[in-house]
């Protein structure tokens, strides 16, 4: 199965990647973010490989060059068979990269996944949220199947702010007919949410440069 995880800025879609990367049995990581030169799954390449996911980056990952080198071993490993993780930049920017694959993509089971972060800019309101979708659809050319709630506001993030950000998720889904998927948080805020939704607990692996004394 392919996972491909989109979403705006901010919404915390790598965090969410990685999770559903360690979670799998032997899959490939695949960091498409180009656009996004802070967190990058490359930044978790230590943790991935001592939990055996192999991870696949472009050339110039954890950099701010605008236009990276995308390995040949994408290809080989969507038409591998196993699961794959793919990270995908935000908004269309990052998704014209995913379009370069769309004709591989199409042809194999996937799971399109868009983060919603209520409390980042241009997503707080499902006219924002679902115009943002068409783009990342329209430029990947493939089908967000899944919404994802990540409602957050790092470290001062509550129950609150989680089931706030569910209620717009929820309305994007009346309206666009994209089914919900899981709500994530870290694991002692989504402890105090009841829900007969899938809850996805994550463990923040990653930090602004300046916030680990890069």
């Amino acid at each position: 199965m392919i996972y491909i995880i989109t979403g705006h800025y901010g919404s915390g879609k790598t965090e969410i990647a990685l999770h559903l990367a360690l979670s799998l049995k032997q899959p490939t990581v695949i960091d498409l973010d180009i656009v996004n030169p802070y967190f990058r799954t490359e930044d978790a390449r230590e943790v991935l490989a001592k939990a055996g996911v192999r991870l696949i980056s472009p050339q110039f990952a954890n950099t701010n060059v605008d236009i990276p080198a995308v390995p040949a071993e994408v290809l080989a490993a969507l038409q591998g068979g196993g699961d794959v993780v793919i990270d995908v930049g935000g908004d269309d920017d990052g998704a014209v990269v995913l379009g370069r694959y769309n004709a591989y993509l199409r042809e194999v089971p996937y799971e399109m996944y868009f983060v919603i972060n209520k409390r980042r800019p241009l997503t707080a309101c499902a006219e924002d949220v679902i115009r943002m979708i068409q783009n990342v659809e329209a430029a990947s050319r493939l089908s967000v199947t899944k919404l994802m709630n990540n409602t957050h506001i790092k470290t001062e993030t509550t129950a609150a702010d989680v089931l706030d950000g569910q209620t717009l998720v929820e309305e994007v889904s009346h309206k666009t007919g994209i089914p919900l998927g899981a709500i994530a948080g870290t694991r002692g805020v989504v402890a105090g949410i009841k829900t007969n939704l899938p809850l996805m607990p994550l463990e923040l692996r990653l930090n602004l440069p300046w916030e680990r004394g890069v």
